[in-house]
């Protein structure tokens, strides 16, 4: 399978993406000494339990191909990166193939997450979640063999991560209509219909059924290629990854509980759903709004932030002095926008997003968490992330529009 290239689009990109070669089916690994011919010695980089699961039979079908392969250690002979796993070792071999400037296949041993085909990896830095541009796979192979054995919370967070796409294409469609920025309709679609095609099978994820795995993997892959059509993000994460963000980032600071990223993008995902719910009746007050963001007190609001957050606020503060969101007039010019087209507005969430008890009901039916203290979080803390979700990257998303509405601060999380 190939990732084509959508020349002529209405949005007027040429949309490409990096992954040469897609494969994806039951013992596809088998075909792997084809797939690399071209590379004369790779280095193969796992980790305990996906070299147990593939890394190992990899290094067998090298070895048997003739072809010698570096494991674990790097030297300036290898010609191209093999990573075996999902989600810190892509986003390790994504960087370390982007920084010897060599070719990079990823073998998928769980569906679990969607960065296999983009081109970043997501790292921490300085107490903040941060994306890195790094490489994009040449070539993805998802051996749905393996993937169907992969732990079944790993499943259940793939689908996860594919229900955020509800709530990212949302808040893609409400920025363009907002603030003016770039969207295209023909890679959101690609990402709504992936996105449905693995809802119609999740029944299908808790049997291990290789269709709906492949459907989830093969989904995730598409979200990944999606950003890369788009050149940013918008097509696969909102304002619900922004949630798993700040739930990381309070862990990596004061060793909060953590869950994997789709599980928590999941539960941000249905806390979304719910405040959409309210939006989709809600009537906004102009007064109301200019006065909420008039006597706002920023100052106040950013030791606030360090308190929450640790050392990860201050390049949330830092991004706040370029963006100045916060902006009285910049606020009462995107008001003006919001209130006249309200309407248009309240039909995207209606058109893109489900209501909260469908995926309320979805995650139950899978078996997923559904509320942060699932997952170990005091639910006491849900305000004060909802707030830091608007300030963690440049992009308008949920908790913006709460905000611009006057409304942040009666968001009910019960």
């Amino acid at each position: 399978m190939v990732l084509q290239e959508i020349q002529h689009c209405p949005c007027g990109k040429i949309h490409r993406s990096s992954v040469k070669q897609l494969v994806v089916g039951a013992g596809v690994l088998e075909t792997l000494p084809e797939i690399v011919k071209d590379f004369a010695k790779p280095f193969v980089l796992a980790d305990v339990h996906t070299f147990a699961a593939a890394g190992k039979r990899v290094t067998e079908l090298l070895a048997a191909a003739g072809k010698p392969c570096a494991v674990m250690h790097f030297d300036n002979s290898c010609d191209a990166v093999i990573a075996v796993g999902s989600g810190v070792l892509n986003d390790t071999g994504k960087i370390l193939a982007a920084l010897a400037g060599k070719p990079y296949v990823i073998v998928g041993t769980a569906a679990s997450m969607d960065g296999y085909a983009s081109a970043s990896s997501s790292v921490e830095r300085d107490g903040l979640k941060i994306t890195l541009p790094s490489k994009c796979p040449d070539i993805v192979i998802g051996d749905t063999d393996i993937l169907k054995d992969a732990p079944m919370r790993m499943l259940i967070s793939g689908l996860g991560d594919m229900l955020a796409k509800y709530i990212s294409i949302c808040e893609w469609r409400l920025s363009h209509i907002i603030t003016g920025e770039y969207y295209c309709e023909a890679v959101a679609q690609m990402v709504r219909s992936a996105m449905h095609t693995c809802v119609e099978h999740a029944d299908g994820l808790l049997r291990r059924d290789e269709r709906a795995v492949q459907a989830v993997f093969e989904g995730l892959v598409l979200g990944g290629a999606a950003m890369e059509y788009a050149g940013m993000s918008r097509p696969a994460s909102g304002v619900e990854h922004y949630f798993s963000h700040i739930w990381d980032m309070r862990g990596l600071e004061f060793g909060t509980p953590v869950d994997l990223h789709g599980i928590q993008c999941a539960i941000g995902t249905l806390y979304a759903a719910e405040i959409y719910d309210f939006l989709r009746t809600y009537t906004p007050d102009k007064q109301k709004a200019l006065d909420y963001v008039k006597h706002f007190d920023y100052e106040a609001y950013q030791e606030k932030l360090r308190a929450f957050l640790g050392k990860g606020a201050q390049a949330m503060i830092a991004l706040e002095q370029k963006e100045q969101k916060y902006n009285v007039q910049k606020h009462a010019e995107r008001l003006e926008i919001i209130l006249n087209r309200w309407p248009e507005i309240q039909t995207v969430i209606n058109e893109e997003v489900p209501h909260a008890e469908d995926i309320r009901a979805l995650l139950r039916k899978i078996g997923a968490p559904e509320r942060a203290d699932d997952i170990g979080l005091d639910e006491r803390d849900l305000p004060r992330v909802f707030h830091a979700t608007k300030d963690i990257r440049d992009k308008y998303v949920l908790s913006r529009l709460c905000f611009d509405l006057g409304i942040i601060d009666e968001i009910n999380f019960e």
